[in-house]
């Protein structure tokens, strides 16, 4: 395991045997001679592993070891001392030493005790991501018994332990990112961080950055050395959420690097070689975007080894009470609040509402009503507006007009076309592209419909 190794100390002999035997092994090395320049060097190029001498010049290898802790820098130390003593040794474990080795060096003990420290930064930084990540795993599962579900569930099941790709489709907030968690907990590599980006999220000028990592002052801003999210994910999962959001320069760097598997960070000259499995995931239609120039297809089918289609929540509407059983015992053991039970009427609106946020809208309005009425019981009164006018739209578009004997059927015609409109564009999730396929119409003519009754698009 190739690591960046700081060596504190201001002897150079001591600097010139130990860079021998770290070199040999294959690590990157880098020094400092003073604990002032070994902390700057700490902070700025993000050593994998630090040798660390007590007796210093100036600030002293304890004062330095803590003020390395008290930055919560994880990075493991090793201290050495030529005057070392059990009292020395005790303290420098409790302020957080990984180990102690005497001087002079036994060549052979510092290659051991380096590959238990890097073993050991390993393991702890994986322990940060899982523990990062617990609150959020608890509620990743595919929840649901809609055939559409069983079936995804299914195709995870036979592609997680593969190392083949996969690319997830779905419309915002239907859980891609659970699917490609379910990938990677079903995997050989689920011992291994799964490392998210979400492409979408980063500017342009810095993704680059993000995915390779880059050297200390390779760009301004670049105050210090940095892993890209590549390098971060090696022997594990790299999932790039919204990979329909990337330009094409930087899909064109993509595509080389997933095939090589190898990189240089910015500003780097070193070549790093990564064992890395690829989920992608959009929201957006691939081909299409394609067809407009706007992705490339090389990259396409090189991402698409296995798709999966996450479906939208009106599509399973079955599953919605499992849903909200789940997001209730989730909320309150998180927040400590009282539990509450929809009456059956108020579940049939529930099911009957189009979700256009899918799951994620859904899990906001439990939330919601939570904080609202914990402990007690809600009914069809209780439910917000957006929800109960939803189901008048969309669901009885036309049954109150008939008792509406003022209205002649021109007027009939207009209103009922105008709910059916909102309601329809509300199901396409505002895309008048969507829209115009769904209701058969021509696209400047849906245009000039929706223009004539005043109906708000996005586009």
């Amino acid at each position: 395991m190739s690591a960046r190794i700081l060596i504190i100390d201001d002897e150079e002999s001591i600097r010139f045997s130990l860079r021998g035997v770290l070199e040999d092994e294959g690590h990157e090395v880098i020094e400092a001679g003073s604990g002032e320049q070994g902390l700057e060097m700490v902070e700025n190029q993000g050593p994998d592993l630090v040798f660390l001498d007590i007796w210093l010049p100036g600030m002293d290898g304890l004062h330095v070891l803590e003020k390395v802790r008290e930055g919560q820098v994880d990075v493991p130390v090793i201290m050495i001392s030529g005057h070392g003593n059990v009292e020395t040794a005790v303290s420098a474990i409790k302020k957080g030493a990984f180990d102690f080795i005497e001087k002079p060096l036994s060549l052979e003990k510092v290659v051991i005790t380096v590959n238990k420290a890097l073993e050991f930064g390993k393991l702890l930084r994986e322990n940060l991501e899982l523990r990062a990540q617990v609150n959020t795993d608890r509620a990743e599962s595919l929840t649901g018994n809609a055939p559409s579900i069983v079936r995804l569930r299914e195709q995870v099941a036979r592609v997680a332990p593969t190392d083949a790709w996969v690319l997830i489709t779905g419309e915002n907030g239907t859980g891609k990112e659970i699917v490609a968690r379910q990938v990677h907990a079903g995997s050989r590599r689920a011992k291994r961080p799964m490392i998210a980006v979400n492409c979408a999220a980063i500017p342009e000028e810095l993704i680059e950055s993000e995915l390779f990592g880059h050297e200390k002052g390779s760009f301004t801003g670049a105050d210090k050395a940095q892993a890209g999210k590549f390098e971060l994910a090696n022997h594990g999962t790299l999932f790039l959420d919204e990979i329909g959001d990337m330009s094409l320069k930087t899909q064109a760097k993509i595509l080389r690097i997933l095939q090589e598997q190898s990189f240089e960070r910015i500003g780097g000259r070193k070549t790093i070689t990564v064992d890395v499995r690829v989920i992608a995931a959009t929201n957006k239609d691939l081909p299409t975007e394609i067809k407009a120039g706007n992705f490339r297809e090389d990259l396409y089918y090189r991402l698409k080894v296995f798709p999966l289609e996450v479906p939208p929540l009106r599509k399973r509407a079955e599953d919605i009470p499992l849903l909200i059983e789940e997001f209730l015992d989730l909320l309150v053991r998180a927040h400590n609040f009282k539990p509450l039970t929809f009456t059956p009427e108020a579940l049939e609106i529930l099911q009957r509402y189009p979700w256009p946020g899918n799951v994620r809208e859904l899990k906001n309005f439990v939330e919601r009503m939570l904080i609202m009425y914990a402990g007690q019981m809600v009914g069809p009164r209780e439910l917000p507006p957006e929800i109960t006018g939803g189901i008048d739209e969309d669901h009885v578009l036309g049954s109150d007009l008939a008792c509406q004997p003022d209205l002649d059927l021109k007027t009939a015609r207009m209103v009922f076309e105008t709910r059916f409109l909102e309601a329809k564009l509300r199901e396409c999730s505002g895309s008048v592209s969507k829209l115009a396929d769904a209701v058969g119409m021509e696209r400047s003519s849906l245009y000039r419909k929706l223009k004539a009754y005043n109906i708000q698009v996005q586009e």
